[in-house]
């Protein structure tokens, strides 16, 4: 309410009468409503009795929105709200990843354990021929065992991401009534909970998300099929219960992928789906990212973004200066020139340019415009490479694609800083024509054959040096 009083023989033009309601005095009572009924239709005014000096005393009532949009402590809650709802969303999308993960866990836990009681049973009776048998079974199992307490530890990690997204969920809350009515708690106790809850969320992501590459396990053969070239791949970013493999033959002049409903149904049938793309890929640096596919459209430095639920190129744009057509490929070649991939960051694009004499440029892209967000350039030859993939944001470099293959290159977008590594990657079948990392089940995927056999490999287990 702000009271003001004005002489009413003295208000000579209604640009006298606008100066007057610019002088705020203190707020009056038991006034006579004489303007608008209702607080949304604008401005109220009321009056009272004539004081004795002959003056009209009157009470003018700004809209609530009106004040509310101009206080500072209502501006910085609304950014606190929106930083919480952000949050929320983050925490949001862990929480899905982390109880995927969980069906992981707990199928392993059952597995583990079931080994376990198997091998009591047979070392508890008399059959000693199969006991033998089952001998180095079982000394495989006590290489196995350590999981076990590193999967309650992450059953933990999983229920800490429920609390954070309680918590967020009644910060959101209490921000929502602290717009309609300001005040409660003071407004530095409340950004001090904001940031508290933004920091251990932060951390929580990079424990369970992120870190350094120390191990990467015994390959996994998941399906013979097949040329010598190829890629295949799930979607890092599907819903609960979407288990689809994209599969893509060769890595020029073909425009077919196919999808199978499952990972069973990929190795087990040819049951699947045929899409057929508007151009040829080129290479095998294809990638599946929130139900599209994005590839390097064949003889071209141009990136396209297919959606899948509609049959349609949804965006395309040139990687300028990119090389392409075999200029700067790996050193397996097949027009692997641009590598996609995706890690816990988004989207990346990997390629070569003359400006940076054939050495890694690597670029962060926005998946839904195909932007360059920010380049980095490496030392590294691009012909020099086997094959790379990304993790947390550091890109990784095989030596070569045949033979003792290893993981020999680091470069960490993070800090702009490189370092040479010695972690063994095993090559069973001789050539490597694909190798991509996926965040969702944290596994690299790997084509790979000898001169008869074409195999699919799925490395599991990677290992971590995480960050608390």
């Amino acid at each position: 309410n702000i009271s003001l009083s004005f002489q009413e023989n003295q208000m000579e033009s209604e640009e006298n009468l606008l100066n007057v309601f610019l002088l705020l005095l203190l707020i009056g009572s038991n006034f006579t409503l004489v303007g608008p009924s209702t607080p949304e239709e604008g401005w109220q005014i009321y009056s009272s009795a004539q004081d004795s000096e002959g003056r009209c005393v009157c009470t003018v009532v700004a809209p609530q929105q009106t004040v509310c949009s101009r206080d500072a402590r209502t501006k910085q809650l609304r950014q606190l709200l929106e930083k919480v709802q952000n949050m929320s969303q983050s925490i949001e999308v862990l929480d899905q990843r982390t109880q995927r993960d969980m069906q992981f866990v707990e199928k392993m836990e059952v597995q583990l354990k079931g080994l376990e009681n198997k091998f009591k049973q047979v070392e508890d009776g008399h059959e000693s021929n199969i006991a033998r048998q089952y001998k180095s079974i079982k000394a495989k199992m006590e290489e196995l065992r350590p999981l076990i307490p590193v999967l309650e530890a992450y059953k933990a990690d999983a229920l800490l991401v429920q609390q954070f997204k309680e918590e967020a969920a009644n910060v959101t809350e209490l921000l929502g009534s602290l717009q309609e009515q300001l005040g409660g708690l003071d407004y530095q106790e409340l950004h001090g909970r904001v940031m508290n809850l933004e920091d251990r969320l932060r951390a929580c992501m990079q424990r369970l998300a992120c870190g350094k590459l120390t191990g990467i396990s015994e390959p996994v053969t998941i399906k013979t099929s097949g040329s010598r070239f190829g890629s295949w791949m799930t979607d890092p970013l599907a819903p609960a219960g979407d288990n689809r493999v994209w599969y893509m033959d060769g890595y020029h002049n073909n425009r077919f992928v196919r999808e199978y409903q499952s990972m069973y149904d990929f190795m087990t049938t040819d049951n699947f789906t045929s899409h057929r793309l508007p151009h040829p890929w080129s290479g095998t640096g294809q990638v599946i990212y929130n139900g599209s596919i994005y590839f390097n459209k064949f003889q071209s430095h141009t990136i396209i973004k297919f959606d899948f639920s509609t049959s349609l190129i949804s965006r395309s744009r040139q990687l300028d200066f990119a090389g392409y057509n075999n200029m700067y490929h790996y050193s397996w070649g097949g027009h692997s020139d641009i590598d996609l991939m995706v890690d816990e960051g988004g989207l990346w694009a990997v390629y070569a340019t003359n400006q940076n004499a054939g050495n890694i440029v690597l670029s962060k892209l926005n998946p839904n415009t195909l932007q360059i967000i920010r380049s980095w350039t490496t030392n590294h030859p691009k012909r020099s490479a086997g094959e790379s993939f990304m993790i947390c944001g550091t890109l990784y470099v095989t030596n070569g694609y045949s033979g003792g293959t290893k993981v020999y290159y680091a470069y960490s977008t993070n800090s702009s800083t490189y370092e040479y590594i010695d972690i063994p990657l095993t090559n069973k079948y001789s050539h490597l024509s694909m190798l991509d990392y996926n965040p969702r089940d944290r596994a690299l995927y790997a084509w790979n054959n000898d001169e008869t056999i074409f195999k699919c490999l799925h490395a599991v287990n990677l290992m971590c040096d995480m960050i608390s």
